[in-house]
């Protein structure tokens, strides 16, 4: 048994490598399809020249870099890494709070670490090279650390309450420390514009203008109560642009990046907007938070069933189950699982994407957004032909062509 599950756990990581290799590869053999003709205005030849050695580059970047993690993953599991970070965290404390916090903290630190240089790379180096980046050395330096914290805070009193919750009540822990979870995601979202963004960006009110009388215009002529509008300053690390509600009830904002306003004209400003608005109006914020909470108790529940299993723990080179150890190592096996509900997730985000394309074509901003869908995708060098396995499977949007002709209709 021990060993059937070792090799479980080696064939499903290696599977996992595979899997994104394969998808690597359908994208590389779509790139050579000719631009539809609806999006051939995007690009001319050097502009599209410099957007298909993006798109190889970065497809090469993730193809190492992916590498690099399957085999340390494979080197920690298979020659004792969990059961070192076991020992030390059995060191520490007899309590098994601060061993699992102990022992996740060893695994995280050393996951950033790995990360780190690949995240120097993809900024100075890719996306230095093709004119996005405008982050400075100091900027991410702060970021970095700045996350490591905050990760560690917010994941360590995730995992410390879960945890705990499993030391009073074993029998019942997979529903209580859901629920849990789950009130601590509706804390995050109300609160993430207050808690979280200033951490890293400044928060300005949109000023009186064009702009905002637009944006309000359109807020009331589809009854949609919006009382907070800002800009954040993103342009200080990428040139990409973007626009996104955040929160709800009155902690319902609406963030412009200062990147979009640069790009778009008020109209096509709008039109984003108009978008994020179709989203709320067909409730598919409520909707998606209902299928994450799905997804979370699912997985919460099957943990439960192999969290007291030593035969898992085994496998990992440890000598019993514990909730720390259990959990690093399900949370591998519960990979292809994870995987084949990420796709069902994608094809309801692709649905509700073409609801709120619908919202804002029927409010009479189509062709507006899809000019603005064509800016950003220009501007970020998106890639216009990506392999239909792909967009299936990884895909929450549907693609730039479907959305333009959807708009354009």
């Amino acid at each position: 048994m021990v060993e059937t599950l070792f090799w479980l756990v080696i064939a499903i990581v290696l599977a996992e490598f595979g899997w994104s290799v394969a998808l690597t590869l359908l994208n590389i053999k779509a790139s050579r399809q000719p631009i539809p003709d609806l999006l051939r205005d995007l690009y001319d030849e050097a502009r599209y020249r410099k957007q298909q050695a993006y798109a190889m580059t970065n497809r090469k970047f993730s193809l190492v870099s992916n590498l690099v993690s399957t085999l340390i993953t494979l080197a920690i599991f298979a020659f004792g890494g969990f059961a070192a970070f076991d020992a030390a965290a059995r060191a520490v404390s007899v309590h098994p709070v601060v061993q699992a916090l102990v022992f996740w903290g060893i695994f995280y630190l050393i996951s950033w670490v790995v990360s780190l240089p690949f995240d120097v790379y993809r900024t100075f180096v890719i996306e230095q090279r093709f004119g996005f980046n405008r982050t400075t050395p100091k900027l991410f330096v702060t970021d970095a650390v700045k996350s490591l914290l905050m990760n560690l805070v917010i994941m360590g009193a995730v995992l410390a309450l879960c945890a705990w919750i499993y030391t009073l009540t074993p029998q019942w822990f997979w529903l209580i420390a859901w629920g849990a979870v789950t009130l601590f995601s509706l804390f995050m979202q109300y609160f993430y514009s207050q808690l979280i963004v200033p951490l890293f960006n400044k928060q300005t009110p949109l000023p009186e203008g064009e702009l905002r009388d637009a944006i309000e215009g359109f807020a009331a002529r589809v009854d949609f109560k919006l009382d907070n509008i800002f800009v954040i300053d993103s342009s200080k690390r990428s040139s990409k642009s973007n626009a996104y509600f955040t929160g709800f009830g009155r902690r319902k904002r609406v963030v412009l990046y200062d990147t979009l306003m640069e790009q778009l004209s008020t109209e096509e400003i709008v039109a984003v907007l108009a978008h994020e608005v179709g989203h709320y109006k067909r409730h598919h914020i409520i909707l998606s938070s209902l299928e994450g909470f799905a997804t979370n108790l699912l997985m919460f529940w099957l943990f439960s069933l192999f969290i007291g299993s030593d035969a898992l723990a085994a496998a990992a080179g440890c000598g019993q189950a514990s909730f720390h150890v259990n959990l690093a190592v399900f949370s591998l096996i519960y990979t292809p699982l994870s995987i084949l509900l990420d796709i069902v997730t994608n094809i309801i985000s692709r649905r509700h994407e073409c609801q709120a394309d619908a919202f804002a074509r029927q409010a009479g901003l189509g062709p507006a957004e899809a000019s603005a869908l064509k800016k950003m995708s220009a501007k970020s060098l998106a890639n216009l032909t990506p392999h239909p396995v792909v967009v299936f499977t990884e895909y929450s949007h549907p693609t730039l062509y479907e959305r333009v002709k959807s708009l354009s209709a």
